[in-house]
């Protein structure tokens, strides 16, 4: 290998935000995730609802307009 052209690799510390930790190999020494093998629905078997910036409700309200609009027509 050339030298001095690849990053530092290191053994990072992962935070979930559901307060698991791991150890794991990176460039970074600290990584925060939201979701981990611990938490995610695919793993838990588990559904949880993972609502990012408000999406859900925001897809509720747009398409409550349309329902509204449709049982408005009947």
């Amino acid at each position: 290998m050339k030298k001095d052209i690849h990053p530092e690799y290191h053994n990072a510390l992962v935070h979930c935000a559901c307060g698991h930790e791991f150890k794991t190999g990176s460039t970074l020494k600290e990584i925060k995730v939201e979701i981990c093998s611990q938490c995610h629905p695919f793993f838990t078997g588990k559904q949880k609802l993972v609502d990012t910036a408000g999406r859900v409700e925001r897809f509720k309200n747009k398409y409550a307009k349309f329902s509204k609009a449709e049982e408005a027509k009947e």
